[in-house]
């Protein structure tokens, strides 16, 4: 088990730094010198940069070796992790978490390649048990890690750390995981790619950027242009190519193309809080990093909470009602968020967010199970791509349009000042948009999915 336990440690360094960033943007800000808002664009460039290069991970590290590829995702990333600490204006720290971002986007998919590569099938469930830790503490460490080290040291140190642990994992790596390649690949889809990329950056990006004055206002008008007419090209690209970067006739089959459509409205609904809560609570509630990161956890310790009962839930109700009900259950939370106050206990606090992310965690568990559903083994890796890259780009959209609220409402209040009043409004956007998902989950037959959550099979027994 060295192998999966080599994988499983870089990926915790990815989910580790993707968590720890939240709590400390106040600070970056203020060291920055810049309008702690406009840091909506280093969760966007993170997010969307993972979104490009997601995609291709597979294919690059088939054609080129497992291990090449990872070896070059880890010094990628830790690159980035180095530049992040070493910024000293918005603009360079936006571009280092472009970096990261993309070496973030091969680590994963490739790591879990390597690993799948490496032991017998008959360890295949162990193995992937491994995978699951990160992905389980590294969201639980790193708000409060984040808040320590910026509250005690400075924020840079969040970075820096990644430093020991890229050197010991491109030693094990070099020493114990085969360069794993793949005969008779087809080619690479360049222009789906080329298309793509620009398609999701420049749109994404341009929306983020709107508003703050980072770059003049027809750069970012430009951008939205030039993504969405992209992502149109893609798409009629996609279409037509016999071997597309992302196939787009999944969206035929009606299960993934709900989990799809409707997971994008319910992540941007829900993806904004990261971003926005530890705002809320230092620069509204005058609370330190460290304080706001023993809080904010409490959202993924309520997701690990819901992995083990997740299953028997869906099992039980089927996918169609639980992704309805559960989605008011979800928008509830997400408003209870509204009415914390600076006296409001700590522990209410707390339990508010752990409950919140117990049920955000069922959602995305009942949409990640219905998206393969009705997928073959050949489409795997296709409706892996498309899931992934619309869960990066709601998420990035998320953070923009509570952002864009946040700052609308502060614009006509006139002054600069961030006040506990002025995330309402964001909030309650955020639970509006996420309510929309709920007609796109009525449609589906209250069977849909049944061969993934067995509820079918358990109603005619």
């Amino acid at each position: 088990m060295l192998i999966p336990l080599i994988v499983a440690c870089a990926l915790f360094m990815e989910n580790l730094d993707s968590s720890v960033v939240s709590t400390s943007l106040p600070q970056i800000a203020l060291d920055l010198g810049v309008d702690p808002i406009s840091l909506k664009l280093a969760f966007t460039s993170y997010l969307i940069s993972v979104a490009v290069f997601l995609p291709i991970s597979g294919w690059v590290a088939d054609r080129f070796g497992a291990r090449t590829i990872f070896r070059l995702a880890i010094m990628v990333f830790v690159t980035g992790s180095v530049l992040c600490g070493l910024s000293s204006s918005l603009e360079g720290f936006v571009a280092a978490r472009v970096v990261q971002g993309a070496g973030g986007a091969m680590m994963v998919p490739v790591g879990r390649l390597v690993m799948l590569r490496s032991v017998k099938k008959s360890d295949y469930l162990r193995a992937m048990s491994w995978l699951t830790v990160p992905a389980m503490i590294g969201p639980v460490l790193g708000p409060p890690l984040g808040g320590f080290i910026t509250t005690y040291f400075e924020w840079r140190w969040i970075f820096w750390i990644n430093i020991p642990i890229s050197v010991v994992g491109l030693i094990l790596v070099s020493i114990f995981i085969q360069n794993y390649k793949e005969e008779n690949l087809p080619p690479l889809d360049t222009r789906g790619f080329i298309l793509s990329g620009i398609g999701l950056a420049g749109f994404v990006f341009g929306i983020a950027a709107s508003g703050i004055g980072v770059l003049p206002s027809w750069i970012d008008i430009a951008l939205i242009i030039v993504g969405a007419a992209s992502l149109y090209g893609y798409g009629r690209h996609a279409l037509r190519t016999p071997e597309p970067l992302m196939d787009l006739s999944l969206f035929r089959l009606p299960t993934f193309r709900v989990s799809v459509l409707g997971g994008l409205l319910f992540r941007i609904g829900v993806g904004a809080i990261p971003f926005l809560l530890p705002l809320m609570l230092q620069l509204g509630f005058g609370m330190s990093p460290f304080e706001s990161g023993m809080l904010t956890f409490a959202t993924a310790a309520g997701a690990v909470l819901m992995k083990f009962t997740a299953p028997r839930i869906v099992r039980a109700w089927g996918f169609r009602m639980v992704l309805m009900v559960n989605t008011l259950f979800t928008t509830v939370f997400l408003l209870a968020i509204v009415s914390f106050t600076k006296n409001t206990p700590h522990a209410a606090i707390f339990t508010v967010l752990l409950i919140g992310g117990f049920f955000r965690s069922l959602q995305f568990t009942a949409l990640n199970g219905l998206a393969f559903a009705e997928i073959d083994n050949r489409r795997m890796s296709h409706a892996t791509s498309i899931s992934s890259v619309g869960q990066q780009i709601s998420a990035a959209l998320g953070v923009a349009v509570g952002a864009a609220a946040l700052e609308i409402t502060r614009s006509m209040r006139g002054d600069m000042a961030v006040l506990p009043g002025d995330f309402v409004p964001a909030f309650l956007a955020l639970a509006v948009i996420g309510l929309l998902c709920i007609p796109i989950y009525a449609r589906m037959s209250p069977s849909a999915g049944a061969e993934v959550s067995g509820h079918r099979a358990q109603a005619a027994e």
